[in-house]
């Protein structure tokens, strides 16, 4: 018990602080070269490492599937992670990285597990568009130097989406139930990194019949919040008759989450806008961190019905 108060802990602190842990790894030659580039994934996203056990293939296994590996119990898919991004791997497909996203268990076949860094978001940048949809972000290992070691930071949420699109919710209007019901003039102001979850969100808040505004980092939402309420103000308004709900993703360059949340929950301006975390970060813990920086709500990616359900009943409050 005290082990997993003391994760906890660690954990607040970090996102206290706008800091994360990210894993680095390996998976082969990039295309064209010789070069073994860095990859990263969020530590918080691992379940466990471990050295690659007995795979056994499926029949009619979607491509790039491996197979399923029986770990501690638990039939988890392997996913070949080097020939999603198009890496050739020297050295084998030698380490397992168990991962946890939106409620599903899957398991990436590396070619290297490198270390752990601890960063601050502010070093993470958008990609966009480099890497084509597979990379979210480029963290930079050693701050602002010249030549500071880059990591290309996947985009999990995407990859799963093309390696097994079946298993995605088809989101209509009569999927999400009743539509969402805004203050007249209002918007939902949403941000998340990740275009496939920008994508999906759209969908689900155009199939709500709820308003919204995209945005792709914490550092833009809270700017675009700032700028509404200037506007607001020059026509005699507050920002609430602009925004009646924020919507946020955690793992987010530049700012995360967390921060942007601390961020408005503290500012009198914006105390009052009810802020909805909707994260593939699932878990107790992370649910915790979610109170604790005085969110309204947390919800897990991606359901398009519980989040409707879920920005219903933060309206009611």
């Amino acid at each position: 018990m005290s082990t997993a108060l003391n994760d906890v802990h660690e954990r607040t602190n970090l996102t206290a602080n706008n800091k994360f842990e990210l894993m680095l790894f390996r998976l082969g030659e990039a295309p064209g070269t010789d070069r073994r580039e860095l990859f990263g994934i969020n530590v918080f996203k691992v379940r466990e490492i471990m050295v690659m056990p007995t795979i056994t293939a499926m029949v009619n296994a979607p491509q790039h599937v491996l197979g399923v590996a029986n770990i501690r119990g638990q039939i988890i898919p392997v996913i070949d992670l080097p020939a999603i991004v198009g890496c050739t791997p020297k050295r084998g497909l030698t380490i397992l990285m168990v991962t946890e996203y939106a409620r599903t268990t899957q398991a990436f076949a590396v070619e290297e597990v490198d270390e752990i860094v601890r960063l601050d978001w502010s070093s993470v940048l958008a990609a966009d568009g480099n890497g084509g949809d597979l990379v979210t972000s480029i963290a930079k290992l050693d701050g602002e130097k010249d030549g500071t070691r880059l990591v290309q930071v996947l985009d999990v949420e995407q990859i799963l989406r093309n390696v097994m699109p079946a298993a995605q919710e088809e989101i209509t209007p009569q999927s999400v139930g009743d539509a969402v019901v805004l203050p007249k003039g209002t918007i939902v102001l949403a941000a998340d990194d990740s275009p496939v979850a920008r994508m999906m969100i759209e969908q689900g808040l155009g199939a709500m019949g709820a308003a919204y505004e995209m945005t792709k980092t914490g550092q833009e939402a809270w700017d675009r919040l700032q700028a509404i309420d200037t506007a607001a103000r020059a026509e005699g308004l507050t920002v609430q008759d602009k925004v009646a709900l924020v919507l946020t993703d955690l793992e987010m360059p530049v700012m995360d989450g967390f921060t942007l949340t601390r961020n408005i929950k503290s500012d009198q301006r914006f105390k009052s806008i009810p802020v909805v975390i909707h994260s593939s970060l699932t878990g107790t813990a992370n649910e915790a961190h979610v109170s604790s920086v005085g969110a309204d709500a947390y919800v897990a990616k991606f359901v398009a019905s519980e989040l409707a359900t879920t920005i219903r009943q933060v309206l009611k409050r």
